[in-house]
């Protein structure tokens, strides 16, 4: 019972914060593409802006709500693994940018390594023997 409320905490905690991010980049996405997608010399800069926004969006509301966890933390930890890249190629081993990424990162790896725990929506469908299998890991 104390590791699921640790995991509804960590899951409120990761969707809260990281939410305001995706509709901020959502409000300007020229801007983010410019900032962020270009540099990298990614191809579709506009796209790719518009994936990392709405992986961060619905990734959180998932990941809050405690629907397709592991689903909503796998998004997040894909867009949050392209930013940490990003400011280790344009930045170096900047403690000051990394910190916040490898937080969010961390949080949203553990909520894929555990889902969500007793207190989620997935948890509650299972009994009502709506199922949805759990991924294989490798390192269990």
């Amino acid at each position: 019972m104390i590791k699921s409320f640790g995991l509804l905490i960590l899951r409120l905690s990761i969707g809260t914060m990281l939410i305001h991010h995706g509709y901020e980049k959502t409000a300007d996405i020229e801007n983010f593409a410019d900032a962020f997608v270009r540099p990298l010399g990614l191809p579709f800069p506009i796209f790719l802006s518009y994936i990392a926004a709405y992986s961060e969006i619905y990734g959180s509301w998932l990941i809050i709500v405690g629907l397709l966890t592991r689903l909503g933390a796998l998004s997040i930890v894909g867009t949050i693994t392209v930013a940490i890249y990003h400011a280790l190629a344009t930045s170096g081993f900047n403690i000051y940018l990394l910190e916040l990424l490898i937080l969010y990162f961390g949080g949203a790896f553990c909520i894929l390594c555990y889902g969500g725990g007793e207190f989620a929506i997935d948890r509650l469908l299972r009994k009502f023997r709506i199922k949805f299998n759990r991924p294989h890991l490798p390192f269990e």
